[in-house]
């Protein structure tokens, strides 16, 4: 979950884009607003931690720092710019570099490269197998969402909307798909997601957009939701969470607004549901799992958006998106635990304690959970051996 500070006041009068942590505008005295406590309950699971390792503070989700995994290796960045690249399965640094740049999202990594964004508008790209920089390229506002990597292009989405198709071999423009920003929005971007010619991103102002990876073009655009209210608040429907492309569906979500499936290539809605989600989904054949503005975690139907299930014992704890895990759905909370939840029914599973706010939904690969905490503990966690 993104941690945001809200200039509400400032952004109405200044007209500019203002960001916001949408759990915390209203905390206060009333009770529905205060973290929920955690029950005790009797385990059905013993997760085992396979290897953990510090790699530095990575902050808060005003900056975007995720690991990934691709081709056996993981890849993390600091908010420092270092640079790491690990063997997933043993935890073992493959190498490290010191970049002294200062990171706000990514790192994204494929066909040889891994890529970050900074804070001062810069994307850089270094050899995946060496960690020798390949090229830099100046853009033109923050960089909060990881960039996509392709065979021959990298997508990069900024601050102030736009879409840049950087060539991968030496990070020159190749196209630039230009989106205006509402007046308020939230902090954070959607990251673009590559699935054959096509790169798909959600927007600030509730859209979704297919794009030519090639060309840039745009081959359709969606509503998630079309803004309404009175107020720039009210109106307030940014897509952060990032594109799901499943089995020719596209899964997008909208603050204040909706859940949403479309087709992969036409962009024809198959369904919506009224749902405020901001951070990240996850999908398999069975279930579209989401965490909700308020913590609350369901599991939908992905052919329908019907609900299977929702757990809300995470209610204002900051719940992170969700990660599927064999069996289990699992989210980490701003306390530092990480919750695996029964995909079946939503019961609660197992819990464990890995240390500082975990800000970034757990990923997985090849059914072994990463977590990254905001003080930058990286752990590596599997289910029991049968």
């Amino acid at each position: 979950m993104r941690w945001l500070l809200l200039f509400l006041l400032a952004g109405m009068l200044g007209g500019c884009g203002t960001m916001a942590d949408p759990s915390t505008w209203f905390q206060g005295d009333d009770p529905a607003s205060e973290p929920a406590e955690l029950v005790d309950f009797t385990p059905v699971i013993q997760p085992r931690q396979l290897w953990s390792m510090d790699i530095g503070d990575t902050g808060t989700a005003f900056r975007r720092l995720a690991p990934t995994v691709v081709e056996g290796m993981l890849y993390a960045v600091n908010e420092e710019g270092e640079l790491r690249a690990v063997d997933a399965r043993t935890g073992n640094l493959s190498w490290r570099m010191e970049t002294g740049l200062p990171a706000s999202a990514g790192p994204g990594a494929g066909s040889g490269l891994v890529v970050f964004g900074t804070r001062e508008a810069q994307v850089v790209a270094y050899a995946a197998d060496t960690g020798e920089k390949r090229w830099s390229t100046d853009l033109t506002s923050e960089i909060l969402a990881a960039p996509a990597v392709s065979d021959d292009v990298v997508v990069v989405h900024t601050a102030d909307g736009k879409l840049f198709g950087l060539n991968a071999l030496n990070g020159e423009q190749l196209w630039l798909y230009d989106h205006k920003v509402p007046v308020l929005t939230l902090r954070g971007s959607s990251s673009p997601v590559i699935s054959g010619g096509t790169v798909y991103c959600g927007l600030a102002g509730g859209k979704m957009v297919a794009l030519s990876l090639d060309s840039g073009l745009l081959e359709w655009e969606k509503h998630i939701t079309v803004p309404s209210g009175r107020s720039e608040l009210e109106r307030m429907v940014d897509v952060d969470a990032d594109p799901l492309v499943y089995s020719g569906t596209v899964y997008g979500a909208a603050y204040q607004g909706d859940v949403a499936a479309m087709g992969e290539g036409s962009g024809k809605i198959f369904w919506k549901r009224k749902m405020s989600v901001y951070n990240n989904m996850a999908v398999n054949w069975q279930q579209l799992v989401v965490t909700d503005a308020r913590g609350h975690v369901w599991s939908l139907d992905p052919d329908s958006g019907a609900a299977r299930w929702r757990q809300q014992a995470l209610q204002n704890r900051g719940v992170t998106g969700a990660a599927i895990q064999g069996d289990y759905t699992v989210v980490g909370d701003n306390e530092g635990y990480l919750h695996w939840l029964s995909s079946s029914d939503g019961s609660m599973a197992a819990r464990m304690d890995i240390g500082n706010a975990i800000v970034a939904a757990p990923i997985v690969a090849d059914d072994v959970l990463y977590s990254l905490t905001s003080g930058g503990k990286l752990v590596a966690l599997g289910l029991p051996e049968e």
